[in-house]
């Protein structure tokens, strides 16, 4: 049974679990601290590059995007790791499913990037 917090008891502890989310990706996947030393490039370059707010929320979001799915493709890498390590149909395609959803990210990430700096 989940306990009863208060509105500001939970937004605390939520904050607290997504940290701790975002030092396990840190800590155990290699994709995911790659995107983010990345960002220390693109961050500035899409703000630099953007001609007006829209423009750089949009080349921003594009990348947030991809760290987002990111997570969530790891997320679904270790719940499978964590059910079985032997080799499953199944467990292949949910693993490939959550890469092919990185794959897209990044797509549409360059995609975005494309348009709005060669326009």
């Amino acid at each position: 049974m989940k306990p009863n917090h208060g509105p500001f008891e939970h937004l605390f502890h939520a904050s607290k679990w997504s940290w701790q989310g975002l030092k396990a990706a840190w800590q155990h996947e290699q994709a995911f601290r790659i995107e983010v030393v990345a960002s220390l490039f693109i961050v500035p370059l899409a703000v630099y590059l953007g001609e007006s707010p829209a423009e750089q929320v949009l080349l921003l979001g594009a990348w947030m995007l991809v760290l987002i799915v990111e997570l969530l493709n790891s997320a679904i890498e270790a719940t499978v790791d964590r059910i079985s390590t032997d080799f499953h149909e199944l467990s292949g395609r949910a693993k490939d499913l959550g890469s092919a959803a990185v794959f897209l990210c990044n797509i549409t990430f360059v995609g975005t990037w494309a348009i709005l700096l060669l326009n």
